[in-house]
């Protein structure tokens, strides 16, 4: 089905240097589109030419700014889909630098979506937004009916960036949707620090053979996805209509708490050891406590869910960094 759907399709992937966004270029690819990729390459962000080691003369790359509209008017023209997964996702540093944030996470967004309207209106928009944007939980797991209360300046600019792609949908006719993902891991996630991604730097001293740092209790629950289920999400929300103007929860094949998944890394690795330490106080002003997602309505309308397992997973990732380590650390 998604062969026959995007074979010959042109799909334009803003942040595609990216973690996700360049394992959704080598799917695309390997269904025979025709793949342009945008990023500003910043390394801070995980913008990483190593990400398309194999395929960098298979797809069009253009080191872009989403910021900057003039060349996104060019860039969207003729684009069957748009997979938007530009941002900053630092959740610290949304709270170090706030503007820069709402510059990535809001300004850009809406530049991304007029370029569209006034350029292509015709085309599909799948937008990666995150769970974040519910805050602390008053539930688990948490539905799309649950209540929104970022508790950091990303969560609140993730969200409006989110809610422009709907509003876009719902007044101009623009068709997109948002996919709330959550602790998305795999291949070529940014280990270089742990900023942006933890299990990525969990993976990263694992492998090191360090002594990993669990906060509190670590009791706190959360459900990891596969990049390669994730990936597959954006896929069938590209493709089917009854994704249009409509929010969906991805997740795990089940909720894990933070002891059961460094005990399976440390094993799946051979190296590495973990140690409970305090919260540190800025970190402790913005934790959520245990969280993970219902993701039974994109099950329902799309036929979604998870495959691959938290072992299986972690395997597939710490193979491929000891095969690429020079390219990542």
């Amino acid at each position: 089905m998604l062969e026959q759907a995007f074979r010959g399709k042109r799909c334009l992937i803003t942040g595609g240097l990216g973690f996700i966004g360049s394992n959704l270029a080598f799917r695309l690819v390997e269904l025979g589109a025709e793949v342009i990729i945008v990023d500003s390459l910043v390394a801070e962000y995980g913008g990483n030419m190593a990400n398309v080691h194999g395929l960098a003369e298979q797809v069009r790359i253009n080191i872009a700014d989403v910021r900057d509209q003039h060349s996104l008017q060019y860039l969207v023209q003729g684009q069957d889909y748009l997979f938007n997964l530009a941002g900053q996702v630092s959740h610290i540093d949304s709270m170090e630098n706030p503007f820069n944030d709402l510059d990535i996470n809001c300004r850009a967004q809406l530049s991304i979506l007029e370029a569209c309207r006034h350029n292509n209106p015709a085309i599909k928009i799948v937008f990666a937004s995150t769970r974040q944007i519910y805050g602390r939980p008053d539930y688990v797991p948490v539905d799309e009916q649950h209540l929104l209360h970022p508790t950091d300046v990303n969560g609140i600019n993730k969200m409006a960036g989110e809610w422009y792609h709907i509003l876009y949908n719902n007044v101009y006719g623009i068709r997109a949707c948002a996919l709330r993902m959550t602790n998305t891991y795999g291949p070529r996630m940014l280990v270089r620090h742990a900023r942006q991604t933890a299990l990525g730097w969990f993976v990263r001293q694992a492998l090191d053979d360090e002594v990993i740092s669990i906060y509190g209790d670590g009791e706190q629950q959360r459900d990891y996805t596969y990049v390669d289920d994730a990936v597959e999400a954006f896929l069938l929300a590209a493709i089917n209509p009854a994704a249009d103007g409509q929010v969906f929860n991805l997740g795990g094949p089940e909720p894990i708490s933070h002891l059961r998944l460094i005990s399976t890394l440390t094993d799946v690795a051979g190296t590495g050891s973990y140690r409970l330490v305090p919260f540190p106080p800025e970190k402790a002003r913005i934790d959520i406590g245990s969280v993970y997602s219902d993701y039974s309505r994109i099950q329902a309308v799309l036929g979604w869910q998870p495959t691959t397992s938290l072992r299986q997973g972690l395997e597939y990732t710490v193979n491929f960094y000891r095969e690429f380590r020079e390219a990542y650390w």
